[in-house]
């Protein structure tokens, strides 16, 4: 029952906040407490005087993975970390989880029985508002199960089944016949394309970027807007609202979003509802693009779009070119066109890869343009594959695959 107070407790603090004032008034008030208290028990902070959040410095992966223990006030290392990681997840009373390691560098985080059910009041007031009012059967479909989502199963309203998409899971899942599906798009995807006879009221797209292509599928089979949930091993970032409009969680996260240029944002976290593991100013790897503010009247920022990782950006001979810009010379190529991957190999050289039947003269044109607009070279070559998503891979349209030796 305590653990669930501390959900009820979350879930009240967000849905209360309903101003620009009140949200204001509450990231300043946990956020200067969280500096005071929280911060200054991990070794890392220990012996800085910094009063202000801008006084700390700004740290990313590789910084917390070297020096794990720093970070976090219990003293797990990583290789405790992630001995526990390969056994049931736990170390002592507090849970341990990482990422799929896409990108070739994965990330640990540890959180407290408190934190985990905060993190299950939050994501239910933003996700599911009116939880209460009836029974849901709520699907998740992802590659790693993590005791994160067990919190759950003590609600009575609420019927959770993880769903490992590296097995066999649709026959499970029609059996199952959520009321509520959060999944990777690649999954949901699958599930449009094959037709399943599946009728939930809530929709959600998590663990990799959305792209519009997806989208227009998924909302076209199940007939409800496509919710996201923007969540990493850094913590829960977004979450969509009712009218399908993703916004910040700014009620537990103070973010800091330095512009790079073509309405493009890198994203620096400081997430004050977590006091074990402290991510104070950690630049995440992704690049989103701001939206206007939301008729559903909440005071969170909105994100039109997570553009993608920012080392998946093509560092070229010229300039470089966002994931974003990438995708649309393709699609806008041909609408006709339903996949593709851009992949950069070399210092130079880009592989364009399109299903097959696909028309390949207009993608050679509109890349042949896009390089010249931007005064970027590099060698193009297009083609046609099997574009089949990997079970255990993230999906990356775009991606840069060029990592040259450090001299």
């Amino acid at each position: 029952m305590f653990d669930l107070r501390h959900a009820l407790a979350a879930y009240l603090s967000v849905r209360l906040i309903r101003t620009p004032g009140q949200l204001h008034r509450v990231q300043d008030r946990r956020l200067r407490n969280w500096l005071r208290t929280a911060v200054k028990r991990a070794p890392f902070y220990s012996n800085l005087d910094a009063p202000e959040l801008a006084h700390l410095p700004i740290i990313d992966k590789s910084t917390l993975m070297d020096d794990f223990n720093a970070f976090n006030r219990v003293g797990i290392t990583a290789d405790m970390g992630w001995a526990a990681f390969a056994g049931d997840k736990t170390h002592g009373d507090y849970i341990v989880g990482a990422s799929t390691g896409t990108s070739g560098n994965r990330g640990l985080f540890v959180i407290s029985q408190a934190e985990r059910f905060r993190w299950l009041g939050t994501i239910l007031a933003k996700a599911l508002p009116g939880f209460w009012r009836q029974t849901h059967r709520v699907a998740i479909l992802l590659p790693l199960n993590t005791p994160l989502y067990d919190g759950a199963r003590r609600l009575r309203l609420l019927n959770l089944r993880f769903f490992d998409i590296g097995e066999d899971w649709k026959s499970d899942l029609l059996d199952f016949a959520p009321s509520v599906i959060i999944a990777p798009p690649k999954i949901l995807r699958q599930m449009a394309e094959a037709a399943m006879p599946l009728h939930p009221t809530r929709v959600f797209s998590g663990a990799e970027t959305l792209d519009p292509l997806d989208r227009t599928v998924i909302e076209a089979h199940f007939g409800v807007p496509l919710g996201q949930i923007y969540m990493a091993t850094e913590g829960l970032l977004a979450v969509s609202c009712a009218q399908g409009t993703l916004h910040l969680c700014e009620d537990t996260m103070h973010f800091e979003l330095p512009a790079v240029g073509d309405g493009l944002h890198e994203v620096i976290i400081s997430d004050f509802s977590r006091d074990v593991q402290i991510m104070a100013r950690y630049r995440m790897n992704d690049l989103i693009r701001l939206g206007p503010p939301c008729p559903c009247g909440l005071p969170q920022r909105t994100v039109a779009e997570v553009v993608g990782r920012m080392d998946d950006c093509f560092d070229l001979p010229g300039g470089a070119l966002s994931p974003d810009i990438l995708r649309n010379a393709v699609v806008d190529a041909d609408r006709n066109i339903t996949d593709f991957r851009v992949i950069q190999t070399g210092a130079a050289q880009i592989d364009v890869l399109v299903p097959n039947g696909a028309e390949l003269a207009p993608v050679r044109q509109a890349m042949a343009a896009l390089l010249e607009r931007k005064g970027v070279q590099a060698d193009v070559k297009v083609r046609h594959a099997d574009l089949t998503p990997e079970a255990g891979r993230k999906l990356r349209r775009v991606e840069n695959r060029y990592r040259p030796c450090a001299s």
